[in-house]
This record gives structure tokens, sequence and C-alpha cells, in this order.
């Protein structure tokens, strides 16, 4: 989820050059992936390629093998070698005219890491994106020295066609140097695996964060979705070399802009907040609605502060009571006052803003709410697709703050330059096919055992989840093919986002929903889900769990093991008596509840009508009874139905159950 920043914006820049492998005194040439302390796929066929001048022969030397090659009419050539068992370390000689040695060339099982910010998320902390890094990082960082394990990071890269190559730092060995500016869970991951089957492990990461799952999809797998065509013909209109002139023409205009004005707050005058006083008038001001579920056109582009302003009306009762003030994610950084006082400041855009407002502040009537948030690339606002926690409370009066808000910018933005259609190319990756042509494609002639991948935080805030049915099952096949076998494809139920409790009555969910989109892509074979459920956070700093629920779901799907890898799953219900029996698969040693009084969250049960209440729940034996003493004859059941669930239900092993609802096709793995 998380947002793509001026940064990755100079990443891109800089990738987005027109590169085919380049020219040099060597006539061979190599893929980056070929290379010193790469990590082979053990017992497959492996494929090698590389360029070198027409007509001359290429021969690779590798453990006892030789073979000899010849280029295409393009300088293109390609051989397979093995397959060999793990081991290492190992030389790899390659000649034409020139010959290269590769070193310390292992031979284990490679994984491809891939998805959005979760997967993204680095061990150590991030000065790109404000991520403080994972639990325990320092500690994780330092015990990092797994000289076996070896590390390959895709840079951020899209394309208008699919690349040959990609750019990369190259293959490194696991030190606490290495690994600080790596995927979390794909460390992790690699190092569970590593330590289980004690064979050399190689990990791809290419991820990107806050991108949806078309643009990590080819444009011929796409064919059957009509409402990507549009965007995929208007990528062929563009001119990349004239883009990438554009883009920069536009970082350089915008770059100016920013040294004359981006220090400037009307606002905050002589180190006075005038905007927050009570009595300023506000009243031109323009307005949004808020919370937010996607960055304001307005902000795009824009790094800095925006105020916001809204009245509220406090009741006779509250006057002079405490006042509890919910902001939800301000993104990213407030400063709050309430009637011209500063009542508080959050620094960072993953942390809820509640402050107590002191009774001597709240009056009866009238009462001013300001915010100066300060954000980037035009994430500035409350963002959320549920305003539940969006309030103020007082007295027993809950006051909802959704709705219009004024705001005015610190600066003056009608100077701020405009992306033009070229320049947006090349500051916005979410476009179908876009990373797929530059992460993906190149990586595709590289033998892997497998995929992870975490993503659809992006598809789910976009309400695209039905969607996201057909559009993820498409993708794993879309990238079996391009490898040209069914390799095993692993992937994490999104975690608890955004953070806020339940309401008074059940909703919709769109997070709810994408969940249940993934579970239906087990209906493809040779995948596996691990649940994230509860993980409740938008980037939880627990990867370690992550991974090693990952790791559990390879060791039983890939590796073969007897072992129990998920969370009790929903089997089947029965109605008994105004109550719902609901039984479980893959329980494990035994379904258990992870409450002192035994009582089961997260449940909603429904009538004939639909709609939905929440129930109670309780154990009996190896099922759960759900009732609710209004509906004495319900139909349907839901579990962890919700953006950000808190259900209690786990088997003995410690894995959470499977979100699911009844009152959907029963059979989530049944079809697409």
């Amino acid at each position: 989820m998380q947002k793509n920043n001026s940064f990755q914006s100079a990443l891109v820049l800089i990738a987005v050059e027109i590169f085919a492998p380049k020219s040099a005194t060597a006539n061979v040439r190599l893929p980056r992936l070929v290379a010193d302390n790469m990590v082979l796929q053990r017992d497959s066929k492996l494929s090698l390629w590389g360029w070198v001048d027409s007509g001359e022969n290429v021969t690779v030397q590798f453990h006892g093998q030789r073979v000899t090659t010849k280029p295409d009419k393009h300088g293109r050539w390609s051989t397979t070698m093995g397959p060999f068992t793990a081991g290492g370390p190992y030389e790899m000689l390659i000649k034409g005219k020139n010959t290269i040695e590769l070193k310390n060339v292992m031979v284990g099982d490679v994984w491809l890491a891939s998805g959005q910010s979760n997967m993204e998320f680095t061990l150590g902390p991030s000065i790109e994106d404000d991520t403080p890094g994972v639990l325990n990082a320092e500690h994780e960082a330092a015990g990092a020295k797994f000289p076996s394990i070896r590390l390959f990071r895709v840079h951020h890269q899209f394309a208008l066609t699919p690349k040959e190559d990609v750019e990369t730092e190259g293959w490194s060995e696991v030190t606490p140097k290495s690994v600080g500016n790596f995927s979390a869970v794909g460390y992790f991951f690699g190092r569970e695996l590593h330590r289980r089957y004690h064979v050399p492990i190689g990990i791809i990461e290419s991820s990107w964060g806050g991108t949806v799952a078309e643009a990590w999809v080819g444009e011929s797998a796409l064919k059957n979705f009509p409402e990507f065509q549009d965007s995929i013909r208007s990528l062929k209109q563009i001119d990349e070399k004239s883009a990438a002139e554009d883009y920069s023409r536009y970082v350089s205009l915008k770059s100016t802009w920013e040294q004359q004005n981006a220090t400037v707050d009307r606002g905050r005058v002589d180190g006075h907040d005038i905007w927050a006083a009570t009595d300023f008038n506000a009243s031109s001001w323009p307005t949004i609605m808020e919370p937010q579920v996607k960055a304001e056109e307005a902000f795009k582009g824009f790094d800095g502060v925006i105020w916001f302003r809204k009245e509220i009306d406090v009741s006779a009762k509250g006057a002079g009571k405490d006042l509890n003030l919910h902001l939800t994610h301000a993104y990213e950084s407030d400063t709050t006052f309430f009637n011209g006082t500063q009542i508080g400041e959050t620094h960072g855009g993953d942390k809820p803003k509640d402050y107590l407002v002191p009774g001597n502040l709240v009056k009866s009537g009238r009462n001013v709410i300001t915010v100066r948030l300060t954000g980037k690339n035009g994430f500035v606002g409350f963002f959320s697709d549920n305003a539940r926690d969006f309030n103020a409370e007082s007295a027993g009066q809950v006051i909802p703050l959704a709705g219009p808000w004024s705001y005015q910018p610190g600066p003056e933005l009608a100077g701020l330059p405009k992306q033009s259609a070229f320049a947006k190319f090349h500051s916005d990756p979410n476009t179908a096919t876009l990373l797929f042509n530059g992460m993906v494609a190149p990586l595709a002639h590289f033998k892997i055992k497998g995929v992870i991948w975490y993503q659809g935080e992006s598809n789910a805030i976009d309400h695209r989840s039905a969607q996201y049915r057909s559009l993820f099952p498409t993708l794993i096949e879309d990238w079996r093919k391009q490898w040209g076998y069914p390799f095993p494809f692993l992937f994490v139920q999104l975690a608890g986002w955004p953070p806020m409790s339940n309401g008074a009555e059940p909703g919709d969910s769109p997070f709810a929903e994408l969940r249940e989109a993934q579970s239906m892509a087990l209906a493809l074979p040779g995948t596996g889900m691990a649940t994230a459920v509860d993980q409740p956070e938008d980037h939880p700093r627990d990867k370690q769990t992550v991974a090693h629920r990952l790791a559990l779901v390879a060791a039983k799907v890939v590796y073969g093991e007897n072992i129990v890898a998920t969370g009790p799953t929903y089997q089947s219900m029965e109605v008994e008596s105004g109550r719902i029996r609901i039984r479980y698969s893959n329980l494990g040693s035994g379904l258990t509840i992870r409450d002192k009084y035994g009582y089961a969250r997260g449940f909603e049960i429904a009538a004939a009508n639909g709609k939905f209440v929440w129930a109670q729940a309780r154990q009996d034996g190896t099922d759960i009874l759900v009732f609710n003493e209004s509906i004495p004859h319900p139909v349907s059941v839901r579990y962890d139905w919700s953006d950000t669930p808190d259900g209690n239900l786990y088997n003995v092993e410690g894995l959470p159950a499977t979100p699911f609802r009844t009152d959907a096709p029963k059979n989530l793995n049944a079809s697409r």
C-alpha cells in the first residue's frame, strides 16, 4: 500500500532509458541475472543466454559439462545445461572471442518474490518511504550471515514493451549490510527454507509499492479484459524517447518551483498559526470530501503542507468535557488544533491520529478543528475506505467528521508544473503491462523453484475485488506461460487495513472481498496461501510471521511435507434450532479460541433478508456454533468480514482461521 514518492520517480527516470545489452570490449555479453554469486535452480534443465557478435560461437563450461551454441541473426544466444544437484561454490566459464569467468556460483532453490509494498518492505529502516524496518530489525540484521543465501533486487523499471534485461546491483551473499535494503519477507522466507532443507537459496526480489495487479500482467494475457484495452492502446501511441525527454523537463521545472516555494506556508506567519485561529475566515476556501480513498488530483505532484478545517457542533452536555478526536490515517505528518490551540502532532503516515481535547477547550455549539498536514506526491489528507473511526466523541455524543472539509495549500499551487501525458507515463507505473514489461519479462528465462507474492491492497482500495477474481489467476497463468512450466505460486492473503475497530453493525468491506478473491485463486493447481488477516496494520512490521507462514505453505505444497500449513478453513454449515453450526477443515491438532473466556469474535449472522448483525459464537468440539437471539431463523454467516477484522479463531498450531462468508458460493475454490 506504499505510495509512490519522488524518490521512486527519480528511480524511474534513471530506469526508463531505452537499453539493450550494452556494447563493450567483450564480445560475449550476459544478462545481469547470469553473474557472480548467482544461484542456479537445482535438479532442473537450466537455460543460459546472452548476446554476442553475430556468427560467433559461444561455449559454456560448468560443473563438468560443456556446451557450444550459435547466436541467432540478432546476436542472441541461448543454451541449456544440467540438471545439477545442490552444492557450490562453483565457477562457470563462458567463451566467445573473449572469456567471462563467473565465480562463487551456487546450485540450490531460486524463488521470485514480487508484489507491492508489503513485499518491498525492507528489513532495515527505509529513508525512501519512512518505514521503520521489521520488528527487532537491528538484531535480525546482525545475525544475517548466510553465505549460501543469495539476494538479487530488481530496480524499479517499467516499459512500453518487454525489456531484455533489468537494472540491479547484482547478486550478493546475505550479510548484515546486504540484507538491510532487501525485502524482509523474501529474506525471512529464504532463511527458513535454507535452515529447513540445507540447500543454497536464491531470492530474486522484483516488487514496487502501491502498484496494481494488472501492471504486472503481459499484454496478451489481458486480451479478455476490455477495461484495460484503452490504456494499452494509448501506450502504443507513446514514443518512449520523447516521453523520457518530456519527463526530464517536468522534473526540472518542478525542482525549480520547489526551490522557490516549498518552504512557503501562508498559514504560519512569524511563528503564529493564523489559519488555525477560531475566528479566521475560511469561507473562501475550496472544499474536499474526507476521508479520501485516492490521492487528490488537485495536489498531484505536490510535496508539502495543506491546511484542513472543519466546524463541528457540540451539545450543551459536552461543553467543558474532554473530547476524543479520531482522525484515522492522516497522511502523513500532522499538527492538530482545536479552537486555535494545538492539541497534538504525529509524524508518519501509518500512525492513527487520536487526540484527547481537554474540556476547557470544548464549547457548546460551534467548535473548529484545524489540521496542518505535510504529505508527499499528492497524498495529503485523511485516507480510509471506512469512516467509522473518523469522528469526535464527547459526553456520549458521536460527531461524524466524514464529509466536506475546507482546505488551503501552504504555498500557492497555481504555478506548480503540471504533468503532460508523456510525463505521467514516466511517473506512474500503475498502467496495465508496464511492470510486466520492465520487471518480469526480463527474468522469464531464468529457472526458478516458484514465486511468493504479496499484493492486492491497491486493487482493493480501488474497489475492484470482483475483477481480482479473474485478474489474479490470469497473472499466475501468464507468468507460468512466460517461464514455460507451472511453477508453484504462493501468496499472502491481505493483512488488516485500515486500522479501525468494528462498527456498531457489520458493513461492506473491499478488503474482505479481496481476501475472498485471493482464496478463490487456490482453484489453480500448485498454489498456496498464507493468511495474514491477524496482522492489524497496513504494513505489519512482523514480517517474520508472514514469511514463516509462507514457508509452511511451501513445505507442504512444494516440498511435500505432511504438515499443518494453514489455519482452520470453512468446510460446511448446518442450521440447528436457531443456530448455525460451522464445520472446518485444516484443524491440525484442534480448534482453539484466543480468549480467556472462550468467546469467539469476528462472526456475523443474517436471516433471509441478508442483513448481517454481530453474532455470538462458541466452540463445540471441532465446530463453532454461531447465533444471535434477534435472528431466530438464520441462513448465513460471515467470519472476519471487515477491512480490519478481530477474529480470534486459530488451530493449536497457531495459524489463524481463514475469513469466509456463506452467502457467497460455498466452495470458494471451486471455480473462478
